[in-house]
């Protein structure tokens, strides 16, 4: 059953697709066979918007006169040019494992031994074999078997299940309307990041509001340690500033979106004022305000 309503929790858009999973049944039109193809985009490519030019034309085909099945259509989707520009090609190893695990099979990674053995497999086999590995292991087969279109699963609370896996999840599903990179303020950066390598749980904070600060709330990079930093390469007159800069894009993903900024905050010594001011407009950067540090 769900944890808590869907609607607190920025799931409830999976919370509907997983209670009416979509399946191909014999004898179903040519409208049902359309309303599942437009699913298997959507689930795979991670809520992106797709052009007219970049669908499978071919692989649509094939599943239309029956010749593929539902799995095929979504491995054919998932080995396209389409698929490996988005999320192999454009993300760091770690960040496209998190995504198929999403895309493929509706979860979380459940360990970081799970997500290491597909990065050992990239390296040994290369890319369709990752692929494959995802499509024809137990875990898909005994969820959506051959012919229902994946979905997301992983939030649920499940018999065996991790609370580990089940908090991960929460950092890869949020939001209803952004898609796996558009939108998302984690970028092509890992959203598991050191939980993964520690094998630890995250904790699960409601959606962002004007009381709290929510699942998209990203702090700055450079602002948790700058503490330690302050006065430190200060001039003999002993003063430093803080510096707040916008428009920077987010995690350097302005070929993703460049509607997507963050903002940074630096801490730099009077004499060193100058230097600073020249690479913030030089990188792009608005400075929003300088001001003293007692």
């Amino acid at each position: 059953m769900p944890f808590g309503p869907a609607s607190l929790l920025g799931v409830e858009r999976f919370a509907q697709e997983s209670e009416a999973p979509l399946e191909l049944i014999p004898g179903d039109d040519d409208a049902k066979k359309e309303q599942i193809i437009t699913a298997v985009y959507k689930q795979v490519l991670g809520n992106a918007y797709v052009m007219e030019s970049e669908r499978q034309l071919v692989a649509e085909s094939q599943f239309k006169l029956g010749e593929i099945s539902v799995r095929e259509f979504v491995r054919s989707i998932a080995k396209s040019e389409l698929y490996k520009a988005r999320f192999f090609d454009a993300c760091p190893r770690y960040r496209y494992i998190e995504l198929a695990f999403r895309h493929l099979l509706g979860r979380a990674p459940v360990d970081f031994q799970e997500m290491r053995n597909h990065a050992e497999r990239l390296d040994a086999k290369g890319y369709d074999a990752d692929i494959d590995s995802f499509l024809d292991s137990d875990d898909y087969q005994n969820t959506f078997g051959e012919w229902t279109v994946p979905y997301q699963r992983g939030w649920k609370t499940e018999s065996c299940g991790t609370m580990q896996e089940f908090t991960w999840s929460f950092q890869l599903l949020r939001g209803n309307s952004s898609s796996s990179l558009k939108g998302d303020l984690a970028g092509i950066s890992s959203k598991l990041g050191g939980a993964a390598y520690q094998n630890r749980p995250m904790a699960v904070v409601p959606p962002s509001s004007v009381e709290s600060q929510g699942f998209s709330f990203r702090p700055s990079k450079n602002l948790a340690d700058a503490a330690t930093r302050l006065g430190v390469g200060a001039s003999d007159q002993g003063k430093t500033f803080r510096v707040e800069v916008t428009a920077y894009s987010a995690n350097n993903v302005r070929r993703v979106s460049r509607y997507t900024r963050g903002n940074r905050v630096y801490y730099v010594p009077f004499d060193k004022l100058s230097e600073q001011f020249k690479r913030i407009h030089r990188e792009g950067g608005k400075i929003a305000s300088i001001t003293p540090v007692s």
